[in-house]
């Protein structure tokens, strides 16, 4: 028990994250946010580069959450995973994520976006 309140120190959008309500159909989200809780209750905290890790993760499906054109770019993006024989799948997949989302970062900042005012 005590393991799992150090934990969630380091994932401050735990509790927004489980609680997304999405839409039946949108099978992705439902993997996605299985995928993070089982990553943050395996991570040993001894592992600071699984804990940075985490770390992100709990940032970027926070941003998931709370953005609908990252939401677009992981749907997009999380169809071409690619995972080899014999490579840990949950790490993989975080991996990927992590990947999605620093190409992201990469093209928002480069994109300038125009708001329609009606």
């Amino acid at each position: 028990m005590k393991k799992n309140k150090q934990i969630l120190k380091h994932c401050p959008h735990f509790y927004k994250i489980i609680n997304f309500e999405y839409f039946e159909e949108d099978e992705l989200s439902k993997k996605l946010l299985d995928v993070y809780e089982e990553y943050v209750f395996q991570v040993e905290l001894e592992n600071k580069n699984a804990v940075m890790k985490l770390e992100q993760l709990d940032i970027i499906l926070n941003k998931y959450i709370d953005d609908d054109f990252f939401r677009k770019e992981v749907k997009a993006e999380m169809r071409r995973i690619k995972i080899k024989k014999g490579e840990d799948i949950l790490n993989a997949i975080v991996n990927w994520i992590i990947h999605v989302f620093d190409n992201y970062e990469v093209g928002y900042t480069r994109n300038i976006y125009f708001s329609r005012w009606i």
